[in-house]
């Protein structure tokens, strides 16, 4: 017996402007249903759970206990750049002098998130 996972779910304070920050980090839209003000808002990916959002009453108050990790199809410097051109904020540069390592951000209600290599940066080191 086994499960697979449906959703990866984010409580917020707003889903549908949380959901909307997400659809333009993944490049893909919320659920045709989903409008100002709904409790919950959807992004389905190509592969993989969808991300979920759900308004929750409380604000976030600690570390996330998990989280996500991105992998960009340009560099990941250049991913890290727009991230926070369209809002994200630097939590933690993991980035080393050989190119390898990792950029911590946080979302626009400070949920963290990684930004890895790209798959070209990878196969170039």
């Amino acid at each position: 017996m086994s499960s697979l996972v449906h959703s990866i779910t984010v409580d917020c304070a707003d889903a549908y402007a949380l959901g909307s920050w997400w659809s333009r980090v993944t490049g893909r839209p919320l659920a045709d249903d989903d409008h100002p003000g709904d409790p919950a808002a959807v992004i389905e990916l190509p592969e993989g759970p969808r991300l979920l959002f759900i308004g929750v009453p409380e604000g976030k108050a600690v570390k996330n206990r998990i989280h996500l990790d991105l992998v960009p199809d340009s560099t990941r410097d250049q991913e890290v750049e727009r991230l926070l051109g369209i809002g994200a904020t630097l939590v933690d540069d993991r980035r080393r002098p050989d190119g390898s390592g990792w950029v911590v951000l946080a979302d626009p209600e400070g949920n963290e998130f990684c930004v890895e290599r790209s798959p070209a940066e990878r196969a170039a080191s």
